[in-house]
């Protein structure tokens, strides 16, 4: 299986701090769109236009359920991205980037 994504695209949008919430309110299984959005303080659209390269890279999965949007992330996929060591350095980028947006 040959997959073909923007390694640093990936993780720009796992250490974002609005994405990374939405992703850590999923560690523990699926979460409807609507939950996340309240968590996150965004809208549904917001949320599903912050994961949408996470999903169309199948990093997180999107269902539906009589019509509610369930999001659900990868996280074994994920965890990958970050422990392969030619990522090293762009995982310690993204903290540091994400770092100057909070000071």
């Amino acid at each position: 299986m040959d997959e073909t994504f923007d390694r640093e695209k990936i993780i720009d949008c796992m250490f974002d701090p609005v994405t990374s919430s939405i992703l850590a309110e999923m560690e523990d299984g699926e979460k409807e769109c609507f939950y996340l959005a309240q968590q996150a303080s965004v809208s549904e659209s917001e949320v599903l236009e912050r994961l949408s390269y996470l999903i169309e890279h199948g990093f997180v999965s999107k269902n539906s359920d009589d019509g509610k949007c369930l999001l659900i992330a990868n996280s074994d996929k994920l965890g990958s991205i970050i422990e392969h060591g030619e990522n090293f350095d762009a995982a310690i980028n993204g903290l540091e980037k994400m770092d100057s947006y909070l000071n």
